[in-house]
This record gives structure tokens, C-alpha cells and sequence, in this order.
């Protein structure tokens, strides 16, 4: 892929910590525009590595270019500014506001206090979550709760959002809404890199997946090229698989 294309690079990033490595000289390009789905194994790296592109790990050696330009020891608010944006697998917000003011709150990014209410409730409608705006995150459903982090991202107006495993803990027909909250923000042209252990939700997700193992790359391509990859197989099941 040429270089010039990509919205987001990620060039031999590595992360120690003491003798252990977490993220091992990982290298990926992000297309603008499109649905990037990192997975692997538990312990495989792949929170490491969010943190690391979003500003919240320094890496050990590497780069990360968003737009062109290194942003390695770009503190987090900044990069949201710049318009890149993460999410977190354990939903982390203020549990004692109502939905509208959290959300309203990740759009002061962009938009003045005027505006900002009334683009929150624009957001909780895009996402499926209209008439709850008065409720607390703690009254909201997992799912709810799952739409809020989305809600959240979304509000800051951004280009590339890092969605880490939103589908988690759902029952497979629970990740519906999210999902298609998902692909309708990347129809509108938001690029998305998202990680997955929920394998049915990825493969219908992205156009493109990277898988990681022990800090590596281990593959990447086509939902349908991971799927009949020995080296990925082996990484999800053991090396007692069938040639």
C-alpha cells in the first residue's frame, strides 16, 4: 500500500515492559475510510498497542504517523483534537451524569456549551439511544452502556476511532445495534480500527484484519484469508487443527 494513502501509520512499534514484550515491532498502514479489524488470543497485545497509538503508552521503539506526521508523546486530548479518538473495553464514564450532559461533554471537543447539548442529543439518536438522555449510565443496559462509549467517540467529531472490543460481554444478537452503529459511521466516512474477540461480529465488520499473537503480527488480509490461515487458526485453537 502506498504510504501517502494511509490515514494511520503504525511503523515497528514496540512496547517492554522490564523482559516482557507486549507489542513486538508491529508495523500495520490504515486506509482512509475503511474497517481495520485487529484480533488474537488473550495476552496478545492488542489494548498494548491501542494505547500506544492513542497517546496513552509511550512505545519503546517505533513510530506512529497520523495524517503523515509523527505523533509519538502526543498527549491523548491532543490527538482527539486532530480528530483521533479511542474507546475502552472496560466502559469507563461519569456515572452519576445523565447520558445527554456525558455525552454533551466529549462534544466541548469541538463545539461550544450552545451547541453542544443539542448535537449530544443528536448523537444519542444516531447511535440508538433516544429517550434516554435523562438517564444515569448506571440505570443503562450493557448494550446501552456499549452505545454510550460509541456516543462518546462519536461526539468529538472525529476521523479515526480505535473501538476496543465494544461487542464484549453481548450476546451475539446484543451486537447487532452496535454493530450497525458501526458500519453506519464508517458509511458516513469515519475510518474505524476495531479489536474483536467476538469472531462472527469482526468477520462481518471489517474489510481487513490484522492478527496478533504473543506482541506479533502473525497475518494479515481478507476476513475470508484469516479464516483458512494455519497460523491464525493455530493462535485461536492450539496446533491440533486439521490441514
Amino acid at each position: 500500500m502506498d504510504n501517502q494513502t494511509a490515514i494511520l501509520e503504525v511503523d515497528r512499534v514496540a512496547k517492554r515492559f522490564g523482559g516482557l514484550v507486549a507489542v513486538d515491532s508491529v508495523s500495520f498502514d490504515v486506509r482512509p475510510g475503511e474497517i481495520l479489524g485487529i484480533i488474537g488470543p488473550n495476552g496478545a497485545g492488542k489494548t498494548t498497542l491501542f494505547g500506544l497509538i492513542s497517546g496513552f503508552i509511550a512505545p519503546s521503539s517505533g513510530d506512529v504517523r497520523f495524517d503523515g506526521v509523527s505523533i509519538v508523546g502526543t498527549p491523548p486530548h491532543l490527538l482527539v483534537r486532530r480528530g483521533l479518538v479511542r474507546s475502552f473495553q472496560i466502559v469507563q464514564t461519569f456515572a452519576d451524569m445523565t447520558t445527554l450532559d456525558v455525552v454533551a461533554t466529549a462534544a466541548l471537543v469541538r463545539r461550544p456549551m450552545n451547541e453542544a447539548i443539542d448535537f449530544a442529543a443528536h448523537i444519542l439518536a444516531r447511535v440508538g439511544l433516544s429517550g434516554k438522555e435523562q438517564l444515569t449510565p448506571k440505570q443503562l443496559s450493557l448494550q446501552d452502556k456499549k452505545l454510550l462509549e460509541v456516543a462518546k467517540c462519536v461526539a468529538t467529531e472525529p476521523r479515526l476511532i480505535l473501538l476496543d472490543e465494544v461487542m464484549a460481554g453481548l450476546t451475539l444478537a446484543e451486537t447487532d445495534a452496535p454493530l450497525a452503529v458501526v458500519r453506519d459511521l464508517n458509511a458516513q466516512g469515519t475510518t474505524i480500527v476495531m479489536i474483536e474477540h467476538v469472531m462472527p461480529v469482526i468477520m462481518r465488520a471489517a474489510h481487513r484484519m490484522i492478527v496478533l499473537n504473543f506482541g506479533a503480527k502473525i497475518a494479515e488480509g481478507t476476513p475470508q484469508e484469516m479464516l483458512s490461515n494455519r497460523a491464525v487458526v493455530e493462535a485461536y485453537f492450539g496446533d491440533h487443527v486439521d490441514a
